[in-house]
């Protein structure tokens, strides 16, 4: 086992949550441990992580730290003046809870930790999970520089279409990548995050949601038609007259490993000379299927290492039974700035490993692992930071990214239907030495142009999310 480098800890201020008085039990915890890293992902025990039920607060119950009673009697006395003194248009109980929760995660200053209402948390993990009812876009926030993960929108924050799905209702719209939302049903998208835009597209199928596109210095309403969703994460074929696979993971939802170790397995029936895997604008999602996925190609040792607060660092070594861990089959990684999250703990594992070369440009840099919890009381749920994850070698890439073996730009006047980092993936593995048929490699090949295969994820109960700020929520 490796023994990489330490870096410094997480920082943390986490403290134990604190008794609540006598009139106020608190419920226990149903957290869902999820990592978008990444997103979307959070968690741990942070003030109030358990939820509480509210009331004048007299004493804090025995056993309560005096540091801590301390802290909080701010919070109980501005809670208690509002609970029995304001005098402006009535508010619930309920809503002053969610509006402190949300205070607190607004706090912390992370963009991957926040408080959403119990409908922004369903519909968060709804699109990683299977299918639902939307017009099948996936959006992001980026600046004015095409920075993605700033947030909410604003005058230098859009709502941005990353790609439109195949087929979708979107798709049948007209609407395409880089168009800009504006809003949603004649109400602005200015302040709200991409979570609130899920909510609003989102909605029964047959239904129909208008959306204000701005696209080249114009802005023009779109109709569209809800419908039922079901996004296909996986997709493969047998290019280069069939001596090599190309495979493609869209999104790390539940089911994706699944899907991909069939795919790859098919691939690897028409005896390929070499593996292309696709994670260009992938933005992560559950972490095990990505350590599952590194294990068909990586055969032992930490696919990545996870240090929580405390500086308490644990691998996650490779999974046994890997389909494609000789390393006589070369693999080449496409990947962008947009590959995010679990595609770079994928990516790096392969990399460090040397069992796979990256080609394209540096990628998001997205280092963290999130849990996500439902709260209880209908009060929502929220996602908190809770570790940083590190590659097999100890790198934590976070806000540098993943440098590329190969960097390679695609030409910006490239004709719209064909793909120049692809083609050049297929020079590197075709190339004398590339383990490929310049190497000698089989004889056996299938025809240009194979059958194209695809698998929609499958629902399935998993451990962690890791998800870029702000970016791929489907619409």
């Amino acid at each position: 086992m490796q023994n990489p480098e330490s870096p410094n800890p997480l920082e943390s201020g986490a403290v134990e949550p604190p008794a609540c008085p006598a009139r106020r039990r608190r419920r226990a915890r149903a957290g869902t441990w999820l990592a978008a890293f990444g997103a979307a992902v959070i968690a741990g025990s942070g003030l109030f992580a358990a939820g509480f039920t509210l009331g004048r607060q007299t004493a804090l119950t025995d056993g309560t730290p005096q540091a801590l009673a301390a802290d909080l009697q701010p919070f109980w006395d501005a809670f208690d003046s509002i609970d029995q003194r304001f005098a402006g248009i009535q508010v619930s109980r309920h809503a002053i809870v969610e509006g402190a929760i949300s205070g607190m995660f607004k706090a912390l200053g992370d963009p991957f930790s926040s408080y959403m209402t119990g409908e922004a948390y369903r519909a968060s993990l709804t699109g990683l999970s299977g299918q639902f009812e939307g017009i099948g876009a996936v959006i992001t926030t980026e600046d004015a520089a095409g920075k993605q993960g700033c947030t909410p929108a604003g005058a230098s924050c859009r709502i941005a279409i990353l790609r439109v799905l195949a087929g979708s209702p979107a798709e049948q719209a007209g609407l395409r990548a880089a168009d800009v939302i504006v809003s949603v049903d004649g109400s602005s998208v200015a302040g709200k995050t991409t979570d609130d835009v899920v909510n609003l597209v989102r909605g029964p199928r047959g239904t129909v949601v208008t959306l204000a596109i701005a696209r080249a210095g114009t802005t023009f309403d779109v109709r569209i038609t809800r419908a039922i969703i079901n996004p296909t994460d996986v997709t493969s074929r047998l290019i280069d007259g069939g001596a090599l696979g190309y495979i493609q993971i869209s999104s790390f939802g539940s089911g994706v490993a699944d899907d991909f170790t069939s795919q790859l397995r098919t691939l690897l029936e028409a005896r390929v000379h070499g593996v292309v895997l696709d994670l260009r604008g992938d933005l992560g999602g559950f972490v095990d299927q990505a350590r599952t996925i590194a294990s068909q190609f990586v055969g032992s040792g930490p696919i990545y290492w996870e240090q929580t607060a405390d500086g308490t660092r644990a691998p996650y070594d490779a999974e046994p039974g890997g389909i494609a861990t000789n390393p006589s089959l070369p693999v080449i990684v496409l990947m962008d700035r947009d590959t995010a999250s679990a595609s770079e703990i994928l990516a790096a594992a392969l990399q460090d490993t040397g069992r796979g070369r990256l080609l394209g440009t540096t990628t998001y840099g997205k280092g963290t692992v999130q849990e996500w919890q439902l709260l209880g009381q209908d009060t929502g749920g929220f996602r908190l930071t809770i570790a940083r994850w590190l590659t097999p070698a100890g790198r934590w890439i976070n806000g540098r990214g993943l440098t590329p073996n190969v960097t390679f730009q695609a030409p910006a006047n490239a004709p719209i239907d064909s793909d120049p980092a692809l083609d050049r993936a297929v020079q590197l593995l075709t190339s004398p030495g590339a383990g490929g048929p310049g190497a000698g490699g089989p004889s056996a090949l299938r025809s240009t142009g194979g059958p194209f295969l695809s698998a929609s994820s499958s629902a399935a109960s998993t451990v962690t999310i890791s998800l870029a700020p702000g970016s791929g929520a489907l619409l």
